[in-house]
């Protein structure tokens, strides 16, 4: 990826699209404070450490009865795996397009995942997804980018197969789907906190559900030792029913995370609606390419997106497609080609910890030309304008 604040050929300055929002003034205080205390493992305090309050305002922010912080939202999808209380080698549909973190924690959990076709528009591909059910044991699946997949049709499909769905929504937080909050839909939702989504803690997850066992489970393997359970109020008997049951993986949240995440949690609808502005004024620039296109939500989709997406379309060669990649880059703008960046773990072939892989014809043709660029929330007009010009001229450029 080009470093920010490179030159681009026109000689100004391409905008800085790697760092965050500041860290909120609130959250200054509150980690000054922590660290002057030293109290900064989440069961130390009685009750109501930040993590607690996290947890708290998570789940009522969401419309959910229970939400625990954890390491990572890798640390979640294992978890809410784990939690389900899934036979050893059980299939898990996920789809082709997703981060290697999600069949990681697929593997980690002693579980098989099975990888479903997505389309152009980087959503699952129903008719396959409807071809691998029987035989599965549960669903996870990932709003990859912030694209949601047509939920009604796998809640109905999944629930006539009796499978639980796990919804990764790390890159989703603030969308909704037919009015309903990303996350909320399945039987456990999992968000992330690292650098790059919507909140920012540089590392963290949480999951949300209204499963008071599973949610048990979860808390008692998140590493609730001895009767640290007793600190999440709202389900103790189901707490107590899994005390030294269950083994403890330790992915436990810390309190400096959670001190810099809730100050955060205010801005998230100021967040997605200047992220979707941004997304939608870039979007509507590239589509007037003949070259370039960015796939349309699904109707019952309102996005939440720090990013882009579009797909080279036309007689595009693998040089012509990393040749624009090198000209958005000599122009300051980092795009990425999925297929084409070497040892790129959204690339489904590169996970070789799963042995052999599937032939993904479908998957394969989307990310060979599908482009990637991030859209902070906090750039400006002028600044959007910058990054459309020069992935237009680019094109033009790479596929005269």
């Amino acid at each position: 990826m080009a470093p920010d604040g490179q030159i681009s050929l026109s000689g100004a300055i391409a905008p800085n699209v790697y760092d965050a929002e500041p860290i909120p003034a609130a959250a200054m205080e509150a980690i000054q404070q922590l660290l002057a205390s030293g109290d900064l493992f989440r069961y130390t305090a009685a009750k109501d450490s930040p993590v607690a309050l996290l947890e708290a305002e998570f789940a009522q922010m969401m419309g959910a009865r229970f939400a625990l912080a954890v390491s990572s939202c890798s640390a979640a999808l294992f978890l809410s795996l784990k939690a389900l209380n899934l036979p050893k080698g059980a299939k898990v549909l996920i789809p082709a397009f997703t981060f290697a973190a999600v069949p990681s924690a697929v593997v980690h959990a002693d579980c098989i995942p099975v990888m479903v076709e997505v389309g152009a528009n980087y959503r699952l591909d129903m008719a396959d997804f409807a071809a691998k059910l029987p035989g599965a044991d549960a669903v996870l699946i990932s709003h990859m980018r912030g694209h949601t997949s047509d939920m009604d049709a796998i809640m109905a499909l999944s629930d006539a197969a009796g499978l639980p769905v796990i919804e990764d929504a790390a890159h989703s937080l603030g969308t909704q789907w037919q009015g309903r909050k990303v996350g909320t839909i399945g039987r456990v939702g999992c968000f992330s906190f690292q650098s790059y989504k919507l909140v920012n803690a540089g590392e963290g997850g949480i999951l949300i559900t209204d499963d008071a066992d599973l949610a048990a489970r979860a808390v008692i393997m998140s590493g609730a030792y001895e009767e640290n359970w007793k600190k999440h109020p709202g389900f103790a008997d189901s707490l107590c029913a899994w005390q030294n049951k269950l083994p403890l993986y330790n992915l436990r949240l810390q309190n400096l995370s959670a001190a810099v995440i809730r100050p955060q949690l205010p801005e998230v609808d100021r967040r997605v609606r200047d992220g979707l502005r941004n997304h939608d004024h870039v979007a509507r620039r590239l589509n007037q390419s003949a070259h370039l296109r960015v796939p349309d939500a699904l109707p019952p989709e309102r996005r939440a997106p720090d990013s882009i997406q579009f797909n080279l379309i036309g007689a595009w060669s693998d040089e012509a497609a990393l040749r624009f990649q090198a000209e958005a880059k000599l122009r300051g703008i980092s795009v990425q080609v999925f297929g084409l960046s070497q040892g790129n773990a959204r690339a489904f072939w590169n996970w070789q910890f799963l042995g052999d892989v599937p032939d993904l014809p479908q998957t394969r043709a989307m990310l060979m030309r599908a482009c990637d660029v991030r859209l902070p929330a906090r750039l400006r007009i002028e600044e959007l304008d910058f990054i459309a010009s020069a992935l237009l001229d680019a094109a033009k450029v790479a596929l005269p």
